[in-house]
């Protein structure tokens, strides 16, 4: 529900939070975990939790940015947690499990950093305008803008995080639809759904996916699985979405993007930092987080080589299209400012406020589930209920929950399912959020940019087909990926 701007796409490597508990109690035998489910300092953790919640769900109305009620309760929860712990002799447990939920976030803030980084620079470099351009350009009609720009989001997400690449298509669908209302509606739902659903079948696509292929329960390459499943989630609305669109072709005015010198080349080097990200974690067993810093200072380097081979003085702007020739000495950069070839001035410009928000959520969560509520939950959901129902039900939870918050909580339970139901849990919490406007950040961020034209009345109205499409993705899932089970 929560917009998360941080892409790419999106993003951790997380240890088990418990990890180092049982490292301490194997180590001292007398030390125990203390069960403080109905301790005061249980009871006042979860308040304050629920209460940060609330606050960061209505920042849009108080005008408070969701990160501060969230690190205050992180702080509140630790604080009472060491106290209580501190009383009965036994501090170091705690004090142990804070440092494993704070390397687990510092993986994710480093991982996080260097893509949104990379994204930047590829923002400064006009590479998201001239795809955007190139595709105006095309005069395609209204019906063929609606697929190509929701099969393009369904793949670009895949390693982008979702609101750049709902944000990139929206831009292309007002443009486009300006004097068609109908058509930027249905094409806005589309983007939303696409998005969501793409960003399901890889690990680099959201925060969720990655969690879940950080953590260990499934492998990069596992999570391609999910690929014909997502493919139906995003068809079923579609099809049924394509008979009620204009069939006409849009009247637009095109204009020309110049690409800047080296812009094709960071393309290049941000595929090199995910190749590196996966390399340094399936081969090395490296946190994928120090894969990602080394392609930060591939960039780094990059920038050096490309302001001191700048002629900064020369007023003469040559440049060349996205998809014409080589990008070479077309485009003079400012030394400073945006679109300067500065990597921190870009690191800077990084969604700190959504950075923040995961710190106090996942602390915050981490200290619920030391204190032993989230195990209380485990025991209900994948106890009393089936693992399948228990996922689905998770899954519909995060078209009002952020389902990165959702997934970190689910990964704190250690809930023994096998590899099926762990996709499972991955599908359905992607594409869960497209039941509603607000239930994921490319909805949020459609409803501002396509303001008065795509609504949460109108995404309301094909609800029933959107969970038509989670329901029909699920039973192929159940087909295709029988013998995960």
């Amino acid at each position: 529900m929560l917009p998360i701007a941080v892409y790419v796409f999106s993003l951790a490597l997380l240890a088990f939070p418990l990890i180092g508990h049982a490292e301490v109690e194997s180590a001292t035998p007398a030390l125990k975990q203390l069960d403080l489910t109905h301790h005061w300092a249980g009871y006042f953790s979860l308040v304050v939790m629920v209460a940060a919640y609330i606050a960061a769900m209505f920042e849009d109305i108080t005008e408070l940015r969701k990160s501060k009620p969230m690190l205050l309760a992180a702080a509140l929860i630790w604080f009472v947690i060491v106290l209580t712990y501190q009383q009965q002799g036994n501090d170091l447990l705690a004090i142990t499990a804070f440092k494993s939920n704070l390397q687990s976030y510092i993986e994710l803030l480093l991982f996080i950093m260097v893509s949104m980084t990379y994204l930047n620079a590829m923002e400064d470099m006009r590479i998201f305008d001239a795809l955007k351009v190139w595709l105006v350009s095309k005069h395609l009609s209204y019906r063929q803008l609606f697929w190509i720009t929701g099969l393009m989001v369904f793949f670009i997400s895949s390693v982008v995080n979702g609101l750049t690449a709902g944000l990139l298509m929206g831009a292309v669908v007002v443009a486009v639809g300006k004097n068609s209302p109908r058509f930027v509606s249905l094409a806005c739902i589309n983007i939303v759904i696409a998005t969501n659903a793409g960003g399901s079948f890889s690990p680099l696509g959201g925060i969720s996916t990655l969690f879940v292929w950080q953590h260990g329960m499934l492998g990069f390459f596992e999570f391609f699985k999910l690929f014909v499943p997502c493919l139906v989630n995003f068809s079923i609305p579609a099809l049924a979405m394509h008979f009620a669109l204009p069939k006409d072709k849009p009247a637009v005015d095109t204009e020309q993007v110049k690409l800047p010198r080296g812009a094709k080349r960071i393309i290049f080097l941000f595929a090199v930092t995910i190749s590196l990200a996966v390399g340094f974690d399936m081969t090395l067993h490296l946190p994928a987080a120090a894969g990602m810093m080394a392609g930060l200072s591939l960039l780094q380097f990059f920038y050096f080589y490309l302001t001191k081979t700048t002629n900064s003085s020369s007023s003469k702007q040559l440049g060349l299209d996205l998809f014409t020739g080589p990008d070479v000495h077309d485009i003079s950069i400012p030394e400073s400012g945006k679109g300067s070839f500065d990597v921190f001035e870009k690191v800077g410009r990084l969604e700190w406020d959504t950075l923040l928000f995961f710190y106090g959520a996942m602390m915050g969560i981490g200290g619920l589930g030391y204190i032993g509520y989230l195990d209380a939950i485990s025991h209900i959901l994948y106890g009393q209920l089936s693992p399948t129902l228990a996922n689905i039900l998770i899954g519909l939870s995060s078209a009002f929950v952020d389902n990165g918050t959702l997934m970190f909580a689910v990964l704190t339970m250690h809930p023994d399912i096998p590899q099926g139901q762990w996709l499972l849990l991955t599908l359905t919490l992607g594409v869960g959020g497209s039941l509603l406007a607000i239930g994921s950040a490319p909805g949020i961020g459609l409803m501002g940019q396509a303001k008065g034209q795509y609504t949460f009345s109108s995404h309301m109205k094909w609800c029933p087909v959107i969970l038509l499409g989670y329901f029909a993705a699920i039973g192929v899932h159940f087909l295709v990926n029988a013998g995960s089970f």
